[in-house]
């Protein structure tokens, strides 16, 4: 969540800085602003709503070529012009992005020292607080370096100062940044993203890291020794970046699901075999997956698979929980850790716990270099590509196929491997197919149900997520025998229930409740891999049945696609919902 960009070089800023901040709406904002010298002072832009509101108050011909610029998520303070960002305390201004925790103490301290504040937010605090201890040192890096002491919290910062007025100066705790140099032009982001058009090759800020930006780049580390810094290339998927034809985003995304499969086929498989960027999970008689939303619900869904074919038992953690709970691992634990971004914040403290107690971990997500990836044991990458619309969907889609691939490994089950390569062209079968018929029995009404048993749960949990968080329909995921233990009051006429069959074992079970919830007047959808009869349901929705390994994938497309639709019939803002980030960086 936020996004922050910095540019120096000799160009004019401001069309860059516009440009980065476009980049990194993905990320999820409310408001959004930049700051650049003009004529030896700094002017500050900033509003509440869309960058296309900050984009009509900006002169993008103005003559500057030095400035920083923020999207920001609100977390202190209301969604107001004087908290967005960048701030301005005397000679300082800054953009901020985490949270800093002792803010108040802070705050108060000031106070009784003549500041005085326009907003509420810790980001003005901050501000406030490198003045006052600049004001004493007179150096900006060594006030940087003092001011971490005292501080608590995350952080990713971007500054100006009056003094030096051709320089950037930005460091980092638990929040990512990123540098990029090229041509003597030098850039500041808080995600590859907002500088990918200029240059593919950047340096990751580590943690309490600052960096110079004047005529070169300087490194050092909180005791302000000079680093040298190793260069990263960005060798991604660029040509995902474009929405291409398609109306939405997250429409493009999920129609690059094929793709995702062959990508991962490509580079885990060789001639239907492991080869060797696949580890070895032999010592392993125990496994915690820990994730956040849709990356813990791919974890329910491998749980069940993982348990019968494995026979270990496996727990699925909330990362915001995992930290505060008692664990029971030990030496023979293997923890995954899942995340779409690599920097989730929750998920990252969780890691963090874990390498403190010495347990093995592995990560699964979409950027290997991220803070994450970089700090387990074992990474392996998703390889999706960029993924701008905020509800994760082929993301999620490589999540669970390389739980599965993980699953194949440890069970020594590579006659499943065949499996995969019929997965592309099945899922190009299910997106030629029309949804919009089903969606227009959901799009107008204010409640929603998703029910299913066993590994089917675990579908419903993401079908019901990706509803909510894009239509804004009140849609719960149940396990399809415990509707009735009091929600099914909630069931009236035409009430939407999907209904997620795939399981022979418990196909009769589920088709009881559905049973139940049509004999009180909902509208039934059943989306199966089973060949069902009866008059159980309104609508179905037959899928392949390939194999038990590989069919959620399928299913949850299918649920991308319903929810897609019913959003778009809403008119809503798809690919940036109300309230959400794409990247949640703070805890």
């Amino acid at each position: 969540m936020c996004g922050i960009v910095g540019y120096k070089g000799n160009n004019k800023a401001i069309p860059v800085l516009i440009a980065g901040l476009k980049a990194l709406e993905y990320r999820g904002y409310d408001s959004s602003g930049i700051a650049y010298y003009s004529n030896k002072n700094i002017v500050l832009k900033k509003c509440i709503g869309s960058i296309d509101n900050l984009e009509k108050i900006v002169n993008f011909n103005e003559e500057s070529n030095i400035g920083i610029g923020h999207t920001r998520w609100a977390t202190h303070g209301k969604v107001t012009e004087n908290n967005a960002h960048p701030h301005k305390v005397n000679k300082i201004t800054l953009v901020h992005n985490g949270i800093i925790e002792n803010y108040d103490y802070l705050r108060n301290l000031l106070l009784e020292k003549g500041y005085s504040f326009k907003g509420e937010t810790d980001s003005e605090v901050l501000c406030a607080y490198i003045d006052y201890k600049y004001k004493d040192l007179k150096d900006i890096l060594k006030t940087l370096s003092e001011v971490q002491k005292d501080i608590i919290g995350s952080y990713a910062i971007c500054l100006l100062c009056e003094d030096e007025p051709n320089t950037l100066y930005a460091m980092r705790y638990n929040s990512p940044l990123i540098v990029a140099c090229k041509d003597n032009e030098y850039y500041l982001a808080s995600d590859v993203p907002a500088i990918i058009d200029y240059t593919n090759k950047y340096y990751l800020l580590d943690q309490k890291e600052i960096v110079k930006i004047s005529d070169k780049l300087e490194f050092y580390n909180a005791n302000l020794d000079i680093l040298n810094k190793n260069v990263v290339t960005y060798d991604r998927f660029t040509k995902d970046s474009g929405k291409g034809s398609y109306k939405h985003f997250m429409l493009k995304e999920i129609h690059e699901n094929p793709e995702i499969v062959k990508r991962i086929i490509d580079y885990y498989l060789t001639d239907g075999k492991f080869n060797g960027k696949m580890p070895s999970f032999k010592k392993y008689n125990k496994i915690y997956i820990v994730g956040c939303g849709s990356a813990s619900y791919t974890g329910k869904i491998a749980k069940f698979l993982y348990e019968e074919y494995l026979n270990i038992p496996v727990e699925v953690f909330l990362a915001s929980e995992y930290r505060y709970q008692k664990l029971f691992y030990d030496k023979n634990t293997l923890v995954i850790f899942i995340s779409q971004s690599g920097e989730t914040a929750d998920t990252l403290e969780a890691l963090r716990r874990t390498k403190e107690d010495r347990i093995d971990t592995l990560a699964i997500v979409n950027a290997p270099n991220s803070s994450i990836g970089r700090l387990a044991d074992i990474t392996l990458d998703i390889r999706a590509g960029a993924e701008v619309a905020v509800a994760t969907t082929k993301a999620f889609t490589g999540q669970l196929l390389l739980l599965v691939l993980i699953l194949i490994k440890m069970a020594n089950k590579e006659d499943k491997i065949k499996y995969f390569y019929l997965l592309e062209t099945e899922m190009r079968n299910i997106l030629a197919r029309d949804y919009l018929k089903y969606a227009e029995k959901v799009f107008s009404k204010d409640k929603a149900f998703f029910i299913g048993r066993g590994i089917d749960y675990g579908i419903c949990e993401e079908g019901s997520l990706k509803l909510k968080e894009i239509s804004y329909i009140n849609a719960s995921a149940f396990p399809a025998g415990e509707l009735k233990h009091g929600t099914i009051s909630l069931i009236e006429n035409e009430t939407p229930v999907i209904g997620i069959i795939s399981d022979e074992n418990l196909a009769s079970k589920t088709i009881s409740n559905l049973k139940e919830v049509k004999a009180r007047g909902a509208y039934v959808l059943c989306i199966t891999t089973l060949n069902l009869e009866g008059d159980f349901y309104d609508d179905i929705i037959k899928l392949s049945d390939i194999d038990k390994f590989v069919n959620s994938s399928l299913i949850v497309i299918v649920l991308q696609l319903i929810a897609y639709y019913v959003a778009d019939l809403k008119g809503e803002s798809i690919d940036k919902p109300r309230n959400l980030a794409k990247s949640v960086t703070v805890e």
